[in-house]
């Protein structure tokens, strides 16, 4: 089994806390790539057009742009231009929202729906696949100590930061 490269190489082995940083960032990194160019291969995608296809299957009524743009944590400009190039693929839709001219719903088309179903099969599968060497019991308990982590990290957020 060949392993994984450790980002900066753990040059920072005597800090624990660095240590656990860079390994989640290197498992990260590597997932995240691999997920990129196994959509670009198999379906033609890209990870973001898949980010905007999930948030929305995820709420069949739709959501405005910037439910979407807080949804996955990135700019309004960011998503206006992605749900533009789904909308022209008939993948989602736009629609007013009631009572705010300024404001548009995007959701789903039903071929935006039949695609992300067979997108997110696939995405299920080699995440699965990532992690098969992970034994089920483990994972539970990374995902419990993946939430310390994300409350530490809240707690720590100077005021007035935002996540990006």
């Amino acid at each position: 089994m060949s392993e994984l490269r450790e980002k900066h190489d753990g040059a920072f082995s005597e800090q624990m806390d660095v240590r656990v940083w860079l390994r989640l960032l290197s498992c990260s990194t590597v997932m995240e790539k691999r997920l990129r160019r196994r959509l670009v291969a198999h379906h033609a995608t890209t990870l973001p057009r898949f980010d905007v296809l999930a948030a929305l299957d995820r709420q069949p009524v739709g959501m405005t742009m910037s439910e979407l743009s807080r949804a996955l944590l990135v700019s309004n400009g960011n998503v206006t231009a992605l749900v533009r190039q789904l909308q022209q693929d008939g993948m989602v839709a736009s629609r007013q929202a009631s009572g705010d001219a300024r404001s548009s719903i995007v959701a789903l088309t039903e071929q935006g729906r039949a695609h992300f179903r067979t997108l997110a099969e696939s995405h299920h599968r080699w995440v699965q696949a990532m992690l098969a060497g992970v034994p089920r019991d483990e994972l539970a308990t990374l995902y419990r100590l993946l939430a310390l982590v994300k409350s530490s990290i809240a707690a720590e957020r100077e005021p007035g930061e935002e996540d990006r």
